[in-house]
C-alpha cells in the first residue's frame, strides 16, 4: 500500500526508458530480499537508476540500515525526494544525480530495475556490470521471453522460478557473479509513449537473484 502512493515519473523519456515499476512487482521482490534472503533490515542499500524511488523507499521502510538511490534524472531524483518526504523517510535516504559510471562505493544490496535495452542496445548489461562492482547481492530485473502457460502459473504460484537467459547468465559469471534464483513476474506498463496501442501492457519479466562470489567485508 505504501509503495503504491510513490508517484510515477512526471515526464518520463523514451529513450532512458523510463517505465515506473509497479507496485505490485516491487513489493514481491522487496519482500524475497527481505524475508527470503535476507538482504535488506539492517544492510547497507544502493538502488541503481531508482527513478522515482519505489525500491529504495521500499527498502528504507523495511529497515535498512542505510538506502541511497541513484538516476541520471534530475526530474526523477526530485520526484523521489518529495515520494520519501511524502511517506516520512526523508532523512533515511539519500539521493544522487548522476550517471551509474560514476558510482563506486560497497554495499550490501543492489537493488535495480534497469532500462531493458530495448532502446539502447546493452544498457541493462551496464547495470549489472556496475551492481557487481559495488554489491554483494543484487536484485535485478530484465525482461523475459514469453514462455507458453506461464502467465497461469505466475498467477497460481508466486514467486515462480524460471530460467536465466543463457547470455545474462554468462555475463554475470564473467563479471564474477553467480545466479543463486530467477523468478518470473507480471509488471503492468501504463500507456506513457506515442507508440504504445494499448492503454495497459504487461510485460513478463525476470528477477534475477545475484551473488559475488567473491564478497567484500564491509
Amino acid at each position: 500500500m505504501a509503495i503504491a502512493t510513490v508517484s510515477p515519473h512526471p515526464s518520463p523519456k523514451a529513450y532512458l526508458e523510463q517505465y515506473t515499476i509497479s507496485a505490485e512487482a516491487a513489493a514481491e521482490i522487496l519482500y524475497m530480499a527481505t524475508y527470503m534472503y535476507d538482504d535488506i533490515i539492517g544492510k547497507t542499500v544502493i538502488d541503481l537508476g531508482c527513478g522515482t524511488g519505489r525500491l529504495a523507499i521500499a527498502a528504507a521502510l523495511l529497515g535498512a540500515e542505510r538506502v541511497l538511490g541513484v538516476d541520471i534524472d534530475r526530474d526523477a531524483i526530485k520526484a523521489a525526494v518529495r515520494n520519501a518526504e511524502k511517506l516520512g523517510i526523508r532523512s533515511r535516504v539519500d539521493w544522487v544525480v548522476a550517471d551509474i559510471d560514476g558510482v563506486h562505493g560497497e554495499f550490501d544490496t543492489v537493488l535495480e530495475n534497469p532500462p531493458f535495452g530495448v532502446q539502447r542496445r546493452g544498457a541493462d548489461q551496464k547495470f549489472l556490470e556496475r551492481a557487481l562492482q559495488v554489491g554483494n547481492h543484487i536484485y535485478s530485473l530484465h525482461k523475459a521471453l514469453k514462455i507458453a502457460g506461464v502467465r497461469k502459473e505466475i498467477r497460481r504460484k508466486s514467486p515462480t522460478l524460471a530460467a536465466p537467459s543463457p547470455f545474462l547468465k554468462r555475463l554475470i559469471e564473467r563479471d564474477g557473479g553467480e545466479v543463486k534464483a530467477t523468478y518470473a513476474l507480471l509488471m503492468s506498463i501504463p500507456r506513457l509513449f506515442v507508440f504504445h496501442q494499448k492503454r495497459r501492457h504487461q510485460i513478463l519479466v525476470n528477477l534475477y537473484v545475484i551473488e559475488r562470489k567473491e564478497q567484500k567485508v564491509y
